[in-house]
């Protein structure tokens, strides 16, 4: 496929079911291709007084969307989802310019999206089935919470809009949705894929802006019934702060901080490699659940370090549009300065770098690349970095003795979102290491990036405020209501006692003397 380069049509925000642009600019951002900063996507403005606009109408919007069935709702994901799949290549290429990834990677990205409006389709429509209790009449009927709140990461930004913004629908919310302020163009993307859904007005929203401003609007905004948080833990932080007055809202935090992987002497050295390499790089290793850490027995530690050393020098680094290309530039300069002061304050602080941080020239591309970095930790000297997120394709290798006090060390980290274990099928202790992982979800032999929508999982320690996402957020985007029915006739006999229910004293009669009134 050809490099795209044109401007987009710069919609502005989407409310009530029509394109509109701010009356009034607080600002604006800025669409960059970090791989090419001479590709400007376009100028996108934005203003605080969008969010109310937004909310107010997704309030209105919600009197006649909670009213549709779910089968109608069905349909109108359905044919979102044809439309994705029938506009791929142009997805692609979108994500592929906006972030920085590699074609092949964001090809990836917009089949994984297509396939989860499919599962909510095909599972999580099951999960909003009411449960029924005919001896009582009784029943118990999945609600929606009302207009939903969700911020967009932009390391996947097409996958998680499309998830969330569906299952928010499905469930029978309204919602109102802030892309990140690098990925402006996806974010208008799908509101361009829902516009052509034909869904009432009010039902989808999207404002345009920096998180500073229009997302901390939207997040303390009363109007919003549930919010939908993918980002950074600080960010986690001061929402929980700006929200301090509202306990009740529903809010979910996925805040990734990268996963680990634990490899027992005796694995397949090839494919414990070849899968931590793909957990650490892929994505320039942005994604929440890339591996930040690998811990590595003493018997397999200077094989392994050897040969993963060897095969990062082999990726290539480069432009998303180019063939073959593996790492793409991080996301900004300010990124890829955290990811260079980072390595520098590992060296400090003692630790070795294999393969050190450092940016990459990419001859005739003025964009944000960096090198793949590796570094052996010396974890016992005080400062063992185990509470932080190793930023961009940044990896820490940690050594032990064994396994039992790999386990330990892994359970000692601040960030447990996904564990990769490379061990042999039959190492006599595996249950026992399988058991004492504490982990949100535990890949065996492979990545730490996989994962299933069809299985709830829930990452630990920092990384989640323990809400089970995939498919299951159709549930979250509930409240479950119980209705009873009392059909038998009124029988004075089974009347509390105490109530006096058959007590025949007549009734007191007072007598009122006109001249007192």
């Amino acid at each position: 496929m050809e490099e795209v380069r044109e401007r987009l049509l710069r919609r502005g925000d989407y409310i009530w079911g029509s394109w509109t642009k701010p009356e009034r600019v607080d600002g604006y951002i800025v669409g960059v291709n970090p791989g090419d900063r001479s590709d400007v996507l376009g100028r996108f403005p934005f203003s605080e007084s969008s969010v109310g606009d937004a909310v107010e109408c997704a309030t209105r919007g919600l009197v006649t969307w909670r009213r549709v069935g779910r089968v109608e709702r069905s349909k109108a994901l359905r044919k979102f989802r044809d439309l994705m799949q029938k506009h791929a290549d142009r997805y692609a290429a979108l994500v592929t310019r906006e972030t920085g990834k590699p074609l092949w990677e964001t090809r990836q990205e917009v089949h994984a999206s297509v396939r989860a409006v499919d599962l909510l389709l095909e599972d999580g429509l099951a999960l909003l089935e009411p449960r029924i209790l005919n001896e009582r009449e009784a029943r118990s009927d999945f609600r929606p919470r009302g207009v939903v709140a969700i911020l967009v990461p932009y390391n996947t930004p097409l996958m998680i809009g499309t998830l969330h913004a569906c299952a928010a629908l499905l469930a029978g919310n309204t919602i109102v949705i802030k892309p990140s302020k690098f990925t402006p163009g996806v974010g208008q993307a799908i509101a361009e894929l829902f516009d052509k859904c034909k869904l009432p007005r009010g039902v989808v929203n999207l404002v345009q802006g920096s998180g500073s401003s229009i997302g901390n609007k939207l997040v303390t905004h009363p109007g919003i019934d549930s919010l939908l948080f993918s980002g950074a833990y600080a960010t986690a932080v001061e929402i929980r702060k700006a929200t301090v007055e509202r306990p009740e809202l529903p809010v979910m935090f996925q805040c990734g901080g990268k996963g680990a992987a634990l490899v027992v002497g005796g694995c397949e050295l090839d494919r414990a490699v070849y899968e931590t390499l793909l957990g650490a790089f892929l994505t320039s290793g942005q994604r929440p659940t890339s591996t930040g850490r690998v811990i590595v027995t003493e018997d397999v530690f200077g094989a392994y370090v050897d040969e993963l050393v060897r095969r990062a020098r082999k990726l290539r680094v480069g432009y998303g549009f180019e063939p073959q290309t593996f790492l793409g530039p991080v996301i900004s300069e300010n990124f890829r300065t955290r990811y260079r002061r980072y390595g520098r304050a590992l060296v400090q602080r003692g630790h070795e770098a294999l393969l050190e941080a450092r940016n990459r020239e990419m001859p005739g591309r003025r964009g944000f690349y960096v090198d793949p970095a590796i570094y052996v930790v010396n974890w016992e000297n005080g400062n063992g970095f185990i509470n932080d997120e190793p930023p961009g394709p940044t990896l820490l290798v940690y050594k032990v003795r064994d396994w039992e006090e790999g386990v330990a060390l892994h359970n000692r980290l601040m960030y447990r979102p996904s564990t990769s274990l490379f061990v042999t099928p039959d190492y006599p202790d595996l249950p026992e290491i399988v058991g004492r992982l504490k982990t949100g979800a535990l890949g065996l032999n492979r990545s730490t990036i996989g994962a299933s929508l069809r299985l709830p999982a829930v990452g630990l320690g920092r990384s989640s405020n323990g809400v089970v996402a995939g498919i299951d957020l159709v549930r979250f985007l509930s409240t479950p209501r119980c209705t009873l029915v009392e059909s038998r006739p009124f029988d004075p006999s089974q009347v509390a006692p105490g109530t006096n229910w058959d007590d025949d004293d007549e009734p007191i009669s007072v007598e009122i003397e006109l001249e007192s009134l």
